[in-house]
């Protein structure tokens, strides 16, 4: 029997080094890749209903129904379970609230995966983002990086996020990153517990 895929979801706050991590989990272990952001980015580029609603949403700074982002994880969950020896698929920012938790979960035993699923939290304090965020924005020019729209999405990590995190804690799941280090040895410290 062919070796199952692992399938890690990577977690963490704004300015957690998520993005950067999982670019080189991806590129370093040639992982398949699944964002929400980016899947919703495509979908809302299709003239019809859905694609109109997800781009006023985005616009307005709004957070699509799971519904809608689950519709678009089982499109490319389904993609990758078709190809043949894949090492692995990374999910990117979610589940961010604790029914997307239940979804993908369902999914991954659907897909036959469960004994490969991990989930990571990229953890930093909130200073720490702070700190970071006000960096990034200097350099980027990011307008969601003030300080007011950092606190807007930890208030919002803090009520339903941390849900989240809890549920794959219990599940024994969840494995705790220190994301207060060097970009290095944070990626050495997520392959050394995901035994990669």
């Amino acid at each position: 029997m062919d070796k199952k895929p692992v399938v890690v979801c990577v977690l963490g706050k704004a300015g957690s080094g998520k993005g950067t991590q999982v670019n080189l989990l991806k590129e370093r272990l040639n992982l398949n890749y699944i964002g929400s952001g980016e899947l919703l980015r495509n979908r809302k580029l299709k003239n019809d209903f859905t694609g109109k609603k997800i781009a006023s949403v985005i616009d307005k700074g709004g957070m699509s129904p799971s519904t809608i982002v689950f519709s678009l994880w089982i499109s490319e969950l389904e993609k990758f379970k078709n190809l043949e020896n894949i090492n692995g698929i990374l999910i990117d920012g979610s589940p961010r609230k604790i029914l997307e938790a239940y979804l993908i979960n369902e999914a991954i035993e659907w897909y036959e995966w469960k004994e490969n699923f991990k989930v990571i939290l990229i953890d930093i304090s909130d200073e720490e983002a702070f700190k970071r965020l006000a960096k990034r924005a200097e350099i980027e020019g990011r307008e969601d990086d003030t300080r007011a729209g950092v606190e807007k999405r930890l208030a919002w990590y803090k009520k339903e996020v941390l849900e989240v995190i809890e549920f794959y804690k219990k599940k024994g799941l969840l494995i705790k990153i220190n994301g207060e280090q060097e970009v290095e040895a944070v990626y050495n410290e997520i392959i050394e517990k995901l035994n990669l």
